[in-house]
C-alpha cells in the first residue's frame, strides 16, 4: 500500500498541487515551500484522529485565508437566513442533503466559497483493502502514473496496473454554523452519487497512516490518555488493563494529610464543626483530602511513565527527558505501531532533530522495513543521502501558489557516483536552497560569503550577507563546470547566480545562458584580484597576525617589505584552507577591492531591490532566472 498522488487545492499556502510520490520519498526545499502542508493534506485524508477536532480546520488552513464568496458574511454579520437564502440560490455542493455531507456551504452569485479539496490516489492494495472498499476501487497504471481507464476490461491484468482507491477530503465555511466544516468521502461516490459515501474513522484505520510531526513533544505519548501512542499500542494488541477499580478502591481508602501533626486535619474539622452550625447534615459533613476526583478519566491523563538515564537508579516523568531521547522514544513507538499494523505509511517531519547523524541514519532504514511507504522531510545531509534520485521530491512553489516536485537531472558532467560522493559538501546545499550562488572553485566559494558578511557588519544599510539574502554558495570545481552545475539548479527552480574570474567568450556565453546575474572581473585569479586593488597597509598588518610556514619565511627574510609577494605565495599554499578569507574577513571597506564591493551591492539589489525596485523581491518562475537581463 502507498499513496501514488496527492493533490492540493487551497490549502494553507498551496493553491494547486499534483505530487507523484514514489515508494520511499524525502520532500527537499527551502523552508515555507510545502513540505509539511503536504503532509498534513495526507493527515487531513487519511489521518483516524484528525478530523476529531473541532472544528477540524480554521480561517488560516484556507489559501490567502479566503474562505467566503464574494457577497458572503458570517452568520452573525449579517441579516438573519442571509445564509439560508443564498443557499437557496445556488446549486448543491457533494454531500447536501446528507447526514455527513457538506451543509451549509454557500456561494455568492457568479462565485462559490472557497473550498479546501485534497484527493489521496492508494496504490498496491492489500487483499483486506481490496475487500473492503471493492465497490470504490480504481485501477492505477505506475506506467504511467495515471489511472487506467480504457474501455478494455482485459488490459487490467498487466503487472504495472494495480487496484487502487481515491479518497477525497473537503472542507469549507459554514455561515449558517458560523463554523467550519470538513469530511471525507470516496471520491468515486462524490461524482456517482448525490449523497457522497464518508470515508470513515474506521476506513481510515484500515489504510494506517502514522504521522510524527517535527514539533511534538510526546508529552502525552507514553501517558493512557485515550489516542496517545501508548494507548494506540495497547488497543493493536488488544491490550485492556483491567486495572482501575483496584487502583480507584485503593486511592479511595486512602486519605491525604490525615495525620493531625501536619494541622490540616485540624483545620477541616473545625470548618466540619462551622458547617454543622448552619446546614443540616445531609447536605454535607466531614470534608477531607483524598488524591483524585476518583474517574478512569482522571487516572488516564495523570498516569505516566517513568524512566531512568544515566548511571543511577533515579527516574523521572519520560517527558522531561532530553529532547533526543523523547524523540527517540515517540518513534519507538511508533515503529512498534507499524510492525504490529504490518501495512502502515509513515511520514516523519525532520527526524534529525536533536539526533546525531549515525541515529538519523538508523532511523531512515529501520522505517523503511518496518513501513510499506515512508515519506519524510528533512535538511539533513546524513539523512538525503540515504536516498535514491528518484526517491528525492525537490519541491517549489511559485508566487501563485502552485506547488509543483521537480526532476534531479545531472548534467553528463556530473555521474551518479560523484554526486554520491560529494553530496554533503557540494549538492546538498544547493538542493534545500531558492537561491544559489555558483563559485568558480573553493576559493570564490569561501571568500566570496565572508566579503558579504564582512561588508554587512561595517554597513548594514548598504550591503548584506548572503546568508540574510537566502543565498548559498556552491563551488563548481572549475571554471568549465559552471555551466552545467547552473543547469542543474535553474532547472530545478531555484534562481542562480554565478562568480568567477575572466573568462573567454565561448564559456562566458555558456555561463550565461544558464544564470541570472554573473559577476565576472577581469582578472585570471581571484588572488590577482585581491592583491592589485586593496592597500599595502592592509596586507603588512595580514602579514603580521598570520603563522608563516618555514619554507614561506625562509624564502622572505623580511615579510613586511615583500608583504605582496609572501602572501602571493601565502594564499597559493593556503588556497583550500581559507587564507584570502581570512584577509578580507580583516579588512575595513576601503581596503576591501572595490569589484568586490560593487558585487555586493549587484547581488543584494538582484535578490532584495529596494523601494526604487517595487519594494521587494519580485516574483521569479521556477527556470526563468536564465531569460533575465544581465
Amino acid at each position: 500500500m502507498r499513496v501514488c498522488r496527492l493533490s492540493v487545492a487551497n490549502f494553507r499556502g498551496v493553491k494547486a498541487a499534483t505530487i507523484l510520490l514514489p515508494k520511499h520519498a524525502v520532500l527537499i526545499g527551502d523552508n515555507n515551500t510545502g513540505k509539511t502542508t503536504l503532509l498534513e493534506a495526507l493527515d487531513l485524508v487519511l489521518g483516524p484522529d484528525r478530523l476529531n477536532r473541532q472544528p477540524p480546520i480554521d480561517e488560516h488552513d484556507f489559501f490567502r485565508g479566503k474562505y467566503l464568496g464574494a457577497g458572503t458574511e458570517p452568520a452573525d454579520a449579517g441579516a438573519e437566513g442571509a445564509g439560508a437564502e443564498a443557499n437557496a440560490a445556488q446549486p448543491e455542493a457533494p454531500g447536501d442533503g446528507g447526514a455527513d455531507g457538506a451543509d451549509g456551504v454557500v456561494a455568492a452569485v457568479g462565485e462559490e466559497a472557497p473550498r479546501i479539496e485534497i484527493e489521496v490516489a492508494i496504490a498496491d492494495l492489500t487483499e483486506e483493502q481490496k475487500a473492503r472498499f471493492g465497490d470504490y476501487t480504481e485501477f492505477w497504471d505506475a506506467a504511467t502514473d495515471t489511472f487506467y481507464e480504457e474501455a478494455n476490461p482485459a488490459g487490467v491484468d498487466a503487472a504495472h496496473i494495480t487496484e487502487a482507491l481515491r479518497v477525497t477530503f473537503h472542507g469549507w465555511y459554514d455561515p449558517e454554523e458560523d463554523d467550519f466544516e470538513g469530511r471525507t468521502y470516496f471520491t468515486r461516490s462524490l461524482a456517482e452519487s448525490d449523497n457522497p459515501v464518508p470515508f470513515s474513522k474506521k476506513d481510515k484505520q484500515v489504510c494506517g497512516f502514522l504521522y510524527l510531526r517535527s514539533l511534538r513533544t510526546g508529552s502525552r505519548a507514553l501517558s493512557l490518555e485515550r489516542g496517545s501512542l501508548l494507548d494506540i499500542i495497547l488497543r493493536l494488541k488488544e491490550v485492556r488493563p483491567q486495572m482501575w477499580e483496584d487502583t480507584l478502591a485503593t486511592l479511595a481508602g486512602y486519605s491525604v494529610a490525615s495525620d493531625p501533626e501536619l494541622g490540616i486535619s485540624g483545620v477541616l474539622e473545625s470548618i466540619n464543626t462551622a458547617l454543622k452550625k448552619y446546614v443540616p447534615k445531609e447536605w454535607g459533613i466531614e470534608p477531607h483530602l483524598k488524591v483524585s476526583n476518583l474517574t478512569r478519566e482522571h487516572l488516564r491523563k495523570v498516569i505516566t511513565a517513568f524512566i531512568a538515564t544515566g548511571e543511577g537508579s533515579h527516574a523521572a516523568p519520560f517527558y522531561r527527558q532530553g529532547t533526543g531521547t523523547i524523540n527517540m522514544l515517540v518513534l519507538a513507538m511508533l515503529s512498534q505501531i507499524a510492525e504490529d499494523k504490518q501495512n502502515v505509511i509513515f511520514a516523519m517531519e525532520e527526524p534529525e532533530t536533536a539526533i546525531p547523524p549515525y541515529a538519523q541514519k538508523r532511523i531512515v532504514h529501520e522505517i523503511r522495513k518496518l513501513a510499506s511507504q515512508t515519506i519524510f522531510t528533512s535538511h539533513s545531509p546524513y539523512v538525503l543521502e540515504e536516498f535514491a534520485l528518484d526517491e528525492t521530491v525537490v519541491l517549489g512553489r511559485d508566487a501563485n501558489g502552485v506547488l509543483a516536485k521537480r526532476v534531479i537531472a545531472l548534467p553528463d558532467s556530473v555521474k551518479p557516483k560523484r554526486y554520491r560522493q560529494e553530496f554533503r559538501t557540494r549538492f546538498c546545499e544547493g538542493l534545500l536552497a531558492r537561491r544559489i550562488l555558483v563559485a568558480e572553485g573553493a576559493t570564490e566559494a569561501a571568500a566570496f560569503p565572508v566579503v558579504c558578511r564582512r561588508l554587512s557588519e561595517l554597513k548594514p544599510n548598504t550591503y548584506s550577507s548572503l546568508e540574510a539574502l537566502g543565498v548559498c554558495t556552491i563551488d563548481a570545481g572549475s571554471q568549465n563546470s559552471i555551466p552545467d552545475m547552473a543547469k542543474l539548479y535553474r532547472e530545478l527552480g531555484r534562481r542562480v547566480f554565478a562568480i568567477c574570474d575572466k573568462q573567454e567568450a565561448a564559456n562566458k556565453a555558456l555561463i550565461e545562458a544558464q544564470v541570472e546575474l554573473l559577476l565576472m572581473h577581469d582578472e585570471k585569479g581571484f588572488e590577482d584580484l585581491v592583491l592589485k586593488n586593496t592597500t599595502q597597509e592592509a596586507l603588512k598588518r595580514f602579514a603580521k597576525l598570520i603563522d608563516w610556514p618555514p619554507h614561506l619565511t625562509a624564502k622572505y627574510p623580511d615579510l613586511e617589505a615583500s608583504a605582496t609577494e609572501a602572501l602571493r605565495d601565502y594564499f597559493g599554499w593556503t588556497k583550500a584552507n581559507w587564507g584570502i578569507a581570512d584577509f578580507l574577513a580583516q579588512c575595513s571597506e576601503a581596503e576591501i577591492p572595490a569589484w568586490l564591493r560593487e558585487a555586493c551591492v549587484a547581488i543584494k539589489d538582484t535578490c532584495a531591490p529596494g523601494p526604487a525596485g517595487g519594494g521587494g523581491e519580485a516574483p521569479v518562475e521556477p527556470g526563468a532566472g536564465a531569460d533575465a537581463a544581465h
